[in-house]
């Protein structure tokens, strides 16, 4: 298993995060729009609502992998939590510990910023995304539905 190091992201490493975006974008079937995602990605760093960490193999400069993260309130807890809306890494990083590593500086960064719990939702068919989860201790939701509702359609 190769050396994985996990670091904070700033705004000047907006465009190494500009691709592995856009790949997470298109896992999920959205076409490529690298000029959509930097003017989404320059709002998040610019307004500071979410904080994104970089992973990287051995010693190589471009990262393989992020994950997104957004603090918000909870009412029924009465405190903080974090939603871990986003996770990604490329396929040449998978297999080496990226994902794992990634999830556990996030749940590092919740008990450093006294979140309560983190959160996140994977689609049904991503075994490989829910192995990942339930071996790094999260649990499946079975007490609550998640609904969505579209507002552009």
């Amino acid at each position: 298993m190769s050396l994985v190091s996990v670091r904070k992201a700033a705004a000047t490493d907006l465009e190494q995060l500009v691709p592995l975006f856009d790949g997470y974008r298109q896992f999920y079937r959205k076409p490529s729009d690298p000029e959509r995602v930097r003017a989404f990605l320059a709002a998040r760093f610019h307004a500071g609502d979410s904080i994104v960490f970089l992973a990287f193999l051995d010693a190589d400069a471009e990262p393989v992998g992020f994950t997104q993260l957004y603090p918000v309130p909870s009412s029924v807890t009465l405190g903080r939590a974090l939603i871990l809306n986003d996770l990604f890494v490329v396929p040449a990083g998978r297999g080496h510990g990226v994902g794992r590593a990634l999830i556990e500086r996030a749940v590092a960064f919740g008990r450093e910023t006294g979140a309560l719990y983190l959160e996140l939702a994977t689609e049904v068919s991503n075994q490989t995304a829910q192995r990942l989860y339930e071996g790094t201790g999260w649990h499946r939701e079975t007490e609550f539905f998640h609904y969505e509702k579209g507002l552009t359609e």
